[in-house]
Parts: C-alpha cells; structure tokens; sequence
C-alpha cells in the first residue's frame, strides 16, 4: 500500500501526551503539582533562587578581601618595542598606527600606541605614536630618525566621555 500524506502517523509510543499539572486531586497531580511542599523549587518555574545562592551561608564574594581598582573604562594602550620596528620596517619609513596595523604589530582595536626601548635600531625611521619611553627616544634620535607625538585625547565616540 502506497504512503499518501494524509494518512501518516507517528510509530506507536513516540508521541506522549503531557502531563497536565495541577488540574485537582483526581488527575494525581493536583494541589502541589509534583513540586512537594515549600521551598524555592516549589515556587518558581525553571529557575530556582538566585545564581550564587550559596544557601544562607555568607557568599564568596562578600567573603573575600576587596583589594585594588578596577576601572570600568580603562584606555588600550599597545606595547611595541625597537626590535619589532627594526624586524618590520624599511630605512626611511613613516611608522603610525596605520602602518603598524599593516603590519600585523597592532590591533585595530587598539586606541594609543607607546614604543619601549627593547631592542637595537639601525636605520632612520619617523615615528608618529602616541607615547615613546625616554631611552627609545635616544635609540631612535641616535639613529637619525624623529618621533612625532600624536595628541593622546579619546574620540567622544569611544563611549568614555560623559555628556
């Protein structure tokens, strides 16, 4: 016999009917509904208290010592040292955000970009960063190169400035 669509029907017992909760005392699972008596699994559906309950017992982090600052809008700041520059760039070059971005020496993301003095320069590079470390000011000057500092202010687009 050929399947027609109208006459299709799920294998017996693969379709359950639901248990309907809660509907008196004769359907068995009236009154409480299968939840027992009191307490938070009883009262609400699904979740059951809140998400670091720990019971009555003092929580962990109302236990642990606060130490320190966590500042909620802190400023990316990107490291980059003399020994990458001179891996990366050729005599002569202008190296600024965009540049060091093309080279894959910086996340796009990042917003300020300081250059630390690790390494040996041996060729003439213009540098336009935000930050330079005095003793890689002197390697980059004793090479013949110049350091150009960018302005060091957040776009108000950036989401930290207050209106």
């Amino acid at each position: 016999m050929a399947s027609i669509l109208s006459n299709l029907r799920a294998p017996l017992g693969a379709v359950k009917t639901a248990l309907r909760k809660g509907r008196g005392v004769g359907s068995g699972l009236g009154k409480t509904a299968g939840k027992g008596q009191k307490g938070p699994k009883a009262r609400h559906p699904g979740t059951f208290g809140k998400l670091h309950f720990q019971g009555g017992q003092t929580p962990m982090q109302r236990r642990l010592p606060k130490r320190g600052f966590n500042n909620p809008f802190p400023t990316e700041v990107a490291i980059i040292n003399l020994a990458a520059l001179a891996k990366h760039f050729q005599a002569g070059a202008v190296v600024d955000p965009a540049a060091l971005v093309q080279a894959g020496l910086l996340a796009a993301r990042a917003l300020r970009v300081k250059i630390l003095g690790n390494g040996d320069l041996d060729r003439q590079l213009t540098l336009k960063v935000h930050a330079v470390s005095a003793g890689a000011r002197a390697k980059i000057e004793a090479a013949g190169g110049t350091v150009e500092l960018l302005p060091t202010t957040v776009p108000p687009s950036e989401g930290n400035v207050k209106a």
